[in-house]
């Protein structure tokens, strides 16, 4: 089997890595790739976003099926002009990926769906967001509509503060057009969960629950991010029974039911991130594709008898799977990520990496990094290196994560020291 991955971030550079875990049989080329990637696939020169070089290298290579990593490929309808040329490719179409790509949609669909979530008021009119923020008060969450690179999602703790965000997004074009249109949130109290929902628009294989921590420093202080960090199973869906079962009852299925019935189908990785409130798990977001740096923790905790391949290949050809089915964690996985200077606002790039030798408990995985001419490995985007440790325990797993993490040595290097912390917290708890 001859498979493609589109992107070249950590997310992609797991999904390599696990593609080659199940099948080292399997070849996989990777477009573009990063240098970490390079070890374990071959990396064309072809951009994510370029569809039509694509579409030509996927026929003229012989590849069998397409995985799409991140959701800008996917919001500009690859998933659409791959099946035009009966080329099996893994992810939803432009109409599905518009449950990301457009938040409006998308609490509009939950609404009609009965999905719970947040109440919420769209605004594209600064008098209608400084309307919303007065009636939800403070704290309040105020989203960008559109991509916005996981940046655009932001809780302000006075309405002041509110009032300027929604003017930095709809007067003065904080993230362009995906700021055109806002949300004003209710702020909601709880956990965060992310769900990994493989589907063919009806029937799904539902991967280890994880939880991300968006903030850039320790306790989850400081700017929004992309992802700092991620860890995987959580000890909370352990002590909540069917919480999961609830999420697929109340929030999966009738979402996909809601798609197939606009005539849209969803096919591809249905990302939830959930709020666990005292109300239940309400919806905070969806994502048309896997989540960075989730994917960097769920895929090492899962367990190799477990198969992603078989499912996603059956969907990426159109296929139906025989029905819903679990794949299980069978460790604990903790990941690091280790951020440029300047992330996330305007980050350095360009410094020497050094690498210490990675131990077999811990996996690296290359977020933004290059190859100089004379093969330094240097820093090469917000997000540079994402360091997974893994464990028969939650401690072990982070102690090897941070250990590493700290190893590792580039000029202004960032990261947080304390991924996973709710799960510490919950366990000093019950001692």
């Amino acid at each position: 089997m001859k498979v493609l991955v589109v992107g070249a971030g950590g997310r992609e550079h797991a999904l390599v890595w696990r593609l080659r875990q199940e099948d080292p049989s399997i070849e996989v080329v990777a477009a573009p790739g990063n240098p970490g990637i390079a070890e374990l696939a071959e990396c064309v020169p072809i951009g994510a976003s370029d569809i039509d070089a694509l579409i030509t290298y996927a026929r003229q290579s012989g590849i069998e099926w397409t995985l799409v990593g991140p959701e800008a490929p996917l919001a500009a309808g690859i998933v659409d002009a791959f099946r035009a040329t009966r080329l099996s490719i893994f992810g939803p179409t432009r109409a599905g990926a518009m449950l990301e790509t457009s938040k409006a949609f998308s609490k509009a669909l939950m609404a009609d769906a009965g999905v719970p979530t947040a109440r919420s008021v769209t605004c594209s009119d600064l008098a209608e967001a400084y309307a919303a923020i007065g009636e939800f008060g403070a704290p309040v969450v105020i989203k960008a509509s559109g991509l916005a690179a996981g940046k655009g999602v932001i809780i302000w703790e006075t309405v002041d503060e509110a009032r300027s965000a929604a003017a930095a997004m709809l007067k003065d074009g904080l993230f362009g057009k995906a700021g055109d249109t806002i949300l004003v949130e209710e702020f909601m109290e709880g956990e965060e969960l992310s769900l990994f929902v493989m589907t063919d628009g009806e029937r799904f294989v539902v991967l280890p629950p994880a939880q991300d921590h968006k903030r850039l420093l320790d306790r989850d202080r400081g700017p929004n991010t992309g992802g700092m960090g991620a860890y995987s199973p959580l000890s909370l869906v352990e002590e909540m029974p069917g919480i999961i079962d609830e999420i697929l009852d109340h929030v999966v299925r009738p979402t996909l039911a809601a798609m197939r019935s606009r005539g849209t189908p969803f096919a591809g990785l249905l990302y939830v991130g959930a709020m666990l409130t005292s109300d239940g798990p309400k919806v905070v977001e969806f994502n048309c594709r896997f989540g960075d740096p989730e994917t960097q923790a769920v895929l090492p905790a899962m367990s190799l008898s477990d198969s992603m391949i078989d499912a996603m290949f059956t969907i990426a050809r159109g296929d139906k799977l025989s029905g819903d089915s679990r794949l299980s964690a069978s460790r604990s996985a903790v990941t690091t990520v280790l951020a440029a200077p300047g992330y996330p606002e305007a980050p350095r790039i360009g410094a020497a990496i050094q690498m210490p030798t990675i131990p077999n408990d811990v996996l690296v995985f290359h977020a933004g990094t290059k190859r100089r001419n004379d093969g330094a490995l240097l820093t090469a985007g917000g997000r540079v290196l994402t360091v997974t440790g893994i464990g028969s325990a939650f401690d072990e797993a982070q102690l090897r994560s941070q250990s590493f993490a700290r190893e590792i040595d580039f000029a202004g290097k960032q990261f947080r020291a304390d991924i996973g912390w709710r799960e510490l917290d919950r366990r000093a708890g019950a001692t």
